[in-house]
């Protein structure tokens, strides 16, 4: 099991039909809409959202133990209501985050981290400079090639630009039950054929444009790839308290998300009430070079 606080839920694979939805049509970063649909629940988002392994946590603020008498300063890009920024503060880091949603942000500074309302792509680093900018299940919201070029700003020189996201797979027998919820309640949508696509596969595809910005921003040297698995658990009630909160459900209409719940209950309450799900969170970063 991961090094991960109790009670609180790693983010759901079902946010990664978005990756295959954007071969078709526009790049992440240019839905707008559903990028700024996160805050009209912060308070579930906050409660049902994941946390990171600490493992990774601990792992790009491994430079603070270089110079343990300095702050080891974080930027989080699209911090939404602050879950990584207050695990980057639990290690010991100095914190600020950015995030276009005022709704998100403010729950964020009353958790009592400071953050900036700004698209990242044009917000002011104002001569500031950090060890570290990270983006946890953001990144796919920036354009990936001025975001990375912005990050080089804003960083010290050795200082890594790491963005990651969480991708989970059901077991094959429950993945099937909620394709079928999916196909009556949305049929021929793509939120329907996701229980059939590997998650990892299509967060490779965000993480590999991540890495790809890095490469044409010119200030970076060559980009990692990161990933650590893990394994989490959950009940009926902590599954359904997630998913509205996720891409494939804030902007469905009222009547159609409570068909997908009914049914993704019934289908968990079949398979004994809960499930456990395999996690790989994949990671994209490079580190700023000295010449930058």
């Amino acid at each position: 099991m991961p090094t991960i606080p109790p009670g609180q839920q790693p983010q759901p694979a079902l946010e990664h039909h978005q990756a295959l939805e954007h071969h078709q049509a526009l790049a992440p970063h240019q839905h707008r809409d559903i990028a700024e649909s996160f805050g009209t629940d912060a308070e579930r988002y906050d409660r049902a959202r994941p946390r990171y392994p600490q493992a990774l946590i601990d792992r790009i603020a491994r430079a603070r133990r270089t110079a343990p008498d300095s702050d080891f300063a974080v930027l989080d890009v699209g911090c939404g209501t602050g879950i990584a920024a207050r695990q980057f503060a639990a290690a010991g880091c100095t914190v600020l985050g950015v995030d276009a949603d005022a709704r998100m942000a403010g729950l964020a500074r009353r958790h009592g981290l400071p953050v900036e309302v700004s698209a990242f792509e044009t917000w002011d680093p104002a001569g500031r400079t950090f060890d570290a900018v990270v983006a946890a299940q953001a990144w796919h919201w920036v354009d990936p090639v001025a975001g990375a070029a912005k990050a080089a700003r804003a960083l010290r020189p050795g200082g890594r630009l790491a963005v990651f996201w969480n991708a989970g797979q059901v077991p094959p027998g429950l993945g099937e039950a909620f394709a079928d919820v999916y196909e009556h309640v949305l049929p021929g949508s793509l939120a329907a054929r996701q229980w059939t696509v590997a998650p990892t596969d299509a967060y490779a595809e965000m993480r590999a444009k991540a890495a790809d910005g890095m490469r044409e921003a010119g200030a970076y040297g060559d980009p990692e790839e990161w990933r650590f698995d893990w394994e989490w658990s959950y009940t009926r009630d902590e599954w359904l308290d997630l998913l509205p909160t996720t891409g494939a459900h804030t902007t469905l209409p009222a009547a159609r998300l409570a068909g997908v719940l009914s049914g993704v209950g019934a289908a968990v309450d079949a398979a004994g009430g809960s499930f456990t799900m395999r996690y790989t969170t994949v990671v994209a970063t490079a580190a700023r070079t000295d010449a930058a």
